[in-house]
């Protein structure tokens, strides 16, 4: 038996279907240690600890770094998470959690993979 032939018409329609995806930006801050941000990505996304570590510098270096890309509703989710994590015990100055924002995202996500 020959194998469906998919027409360009249907694909396309399939491809309008889908949701737009979004990143989870984590910004810097004075606030927070390199353990804190190794800590909270891997008790919340469950990042390597090598990954981790690389989005800790990422974010030290350049100010942001994208710890995940998904669906609208699952990054406002992911947001919430890294907002309620929770100051960092390690540093008296630290008041509150880290902040993160979502962007529309580009045709190269990010994350811990």
């Amino acid at each position: 038996m020959p194998a469906p032939t998919i027409l360009p018409e249907k694909h396309t329609k399939e491809r309008e279907k889908l949701e737009p995806l979004y990143n989870v930006v984590l910004l810097d801050d004075d606030e927070h240690t390199y353990d804190y941000v190794i800590e909270m990505l891997q008790t919340l996304f469950f990042c390597s600890a090598a990954d981790a570590f690389r989005h800790a510098v990422e974010v030290d270096t350049t100010g942001r770094t994208v710890v995940i890309t998904c669906e609208r509703t699952e990054a406002e989710f992911a947001r919430d998470q890294i907002h309620a994590f929770g100051r960092d015990w390690r540093m008296a100055i630290s008041k509150g959690s880290m902040s993160a924002v979502l962007e529309p995202a580009g045709p190269a996500g990010g994350g811990c993979n």
